[in-house]
């Protein structure tokens, strides 16, 4: 989501930890949107499955946790007409701001909705749109800073990446702790408290940011410029109607079923990209060769997030019924687990770039694919723990929060194998005119890895504890033969691209 624009920064005597000033700007907002964002999700199961007398939906887990993984899936698929909007009509400053505006009123309305579903769906479909407009325009404000590009653009994203974690860490603690304390909707208050923050930040410092991401894009040569009234007014209708129609009850769809339709649209889509991709998109074989590789990784990646996303869902109800947290006459909420991946990914995210560095310098570092079976066996393996736990909360007893903390450590692990490397693969294994819409399909497979996670979740019985052990070992016997399975074909097909590296 790059502009032509020339980015003039001004005040560029001033530095943000050695970088352009304006990037504090991007900063503290991505800080207090993630505060947001982490801060409602740690809450959101807990609160649709507790009880109505005590202030919650009363859903079942198989509700719940599919309305989650419908949720969670949609934040990342509207990045792709959030971008699209920013690109085209309005620019990235404009749906930046405009993005945090709306999440604020989608907060809100969770806050304001009491005992009304109606409310509270639509204040989730008010996020997702919002989050689409501000979350991939940042990060594209935060590239703009660095028109020469090089390793100081490097450097700001990595600090930028940064205020992700920290925002992430912060939410849920606060959030949860008011749930706890003072009721549900408290905590989805203090996630509205932080995006106005945010906003009011973004309004206060975007001088700072100077030409990077202001005014409408101009348009391509010999091309009139669109009407952005009637784009714009066109998409609200549609978002509007769309919304209007969940909400009301008018087509009544159940959650879980809406959730297997989903994915079967995000298959579909998929499948489509990569069969134009392969056979109409006018292909060299070479590329055709790293098309096949960048579907492996797809699949990989749905797989991955698919075990890791269980953390706001049947994680978070582990949390919550299973685990001691009594520390003194203090109870820890449960949503305060979900803090721990973004303190140890600030804590061990440098010792594995470094790791990654010291291996590269000796011709040691692993490729893409090798990296990627790390990243699923950490899955895999975390997925074992948390059978062992489950062994003794189905003979009835309740387990220490150090099984889950041993999980989070684990699974992050396996995060910092995939996560980052996936991007950066993806970016450098398609053909040079796909690269935009390869890190579309990026997000389309942890769209479609967080709706599986929901449905892995809603396959959790609270009624039947026996069964857990087993069907978590069985996820971890799945990760560990799909880990083996890509070991071998990626092995292959680097060998099928003839010494091409994609790592």
């Amino acid at each position: 989501m790059t502009e032509s624009t020339t980015v003039v920064a001004p005040h560029s005597h001033r530095r943000f930890f050695g970088q352009p000033v304006g990037l504090s700007t991007l900063f503290f907002t991505e800080m207090w949107e993630r505060f947001s964002y982490y801060g409602m999700r740690a809450l959101l199961v807990l609160f649709l499955v507790d009880a109505v007398q005590t202030g919650g939906f009363g859903l079942d887990d198989r509700t719940a946790t599919a309305i989650y993984g419908l949720y969670t899936a949609a934040v990342y698929l509207s990045a792709l007409p959030g971008g699209w909007i920013a690109d085209r009509l309005i620019g990235t400053q404009a749906a930046a701001l405009w993005g945090g505006i709306i999440i604020a009123i989608g907060h809100l309305l969770l806050g304001i909705s009491g005992t009304s579903h109606q409310t509270f769906y639509l204040g989730l479909l008010v996020i997702i749109a919002g989050t689409g407009l501000l979350k991939p325009n940042l990060s594209a404000l935060v590239a703009q800073l660095y028109p020469e590009g090089g390793s100081r653009r490097d450097a700001g994203f990595t600090i930028y990446y940064m205020s992700v974690n920290i925002g992430a860490f912060l939410g849920p603690l606060l959030t949860a702790w008011l749930a706890q304390r003072y009721g549900w909707h408290y905590g989805f208050f203090a996630a509205a408290v932080g995006m106005v923050l945010g906003v009011a930040y973004f309004l206060r410092t975007r001088t700072l940011l100077g030409d990077a991401g202001r005014g409408q894009p101009p348009p391509p040569a010999g091309k009139q410029p669109p009407n952005v009234k009637l784009w714009l007014g066109i998409c609200a209708a549609v978002f509007v109607l769309i919304g209007v129609v969940m909400v009301s009850g008018v087509i009544g769809i159940p959650p879980h079923e809406l959730q297997a339709s989903s994915t079967w649209i995000i298959v579909a889509i998929a499948v489509i990209y990569f069969l134009y991709w392969f056979f109409f998109a006018g292909l060299d074989a070479q590329e055709r060769k790293r098309v096949v590789m960048m579907l492996v990784l797809f699949l990989a990646c749905a797989l991955f997030w698919s075990g890791f996303e269980q953390a706001g869902s049947s994680f978070n109800l582990f949390a919550d019924r299973y685990t001691v947290r009594e520390v003194g006459s203090f109870t820890i909420p449960a949503g305060w687990f979900q803090s721990l991946n973004p303190i140890f990914i600030v804590a061990f995210a440098p010792l594995f770039s470094a790791l990654w560095v010291w291996l590269g310098a000796r011709n040691l570092d692993p490729s893409s694919p090798v990296k990627f079976v790390i990243g699923l066996l950490g899955m895999a393996l975390g997925f074992l723990v948390m059978a062992a736990a489950a062994r003794y909360v189905a003979g009835g007893s309740m387990v220490g929060p150090g099984w889950l903390v041993s999980v989070y450590l684990i699974h992050t692990f396996g995060e910092l194998c995939l996560s980052p490397v996936g991007l950066s693969a993806f970016t450098k294994l398609a053909p040079a005119r796909f690269v935009g819409q390869s890190l579309g399909v990026w997000f389309l497979g942890t769209a479609l890895g967080n709706l599986i996670a929901g449905r892995i979740a809603g396959e959790f019985d609270a009624n039947n504890l026996a069964a857990m052990p087993g069907q978590l070992l069985r996820i971890f016997w799945f990760g560990t033969i799909c880990a083996i399975v890509l070991l071998v074909v990626g092995l292959l097909i680097n060998r099928w691209i003839a010494a091409t590296r994609t790592d």
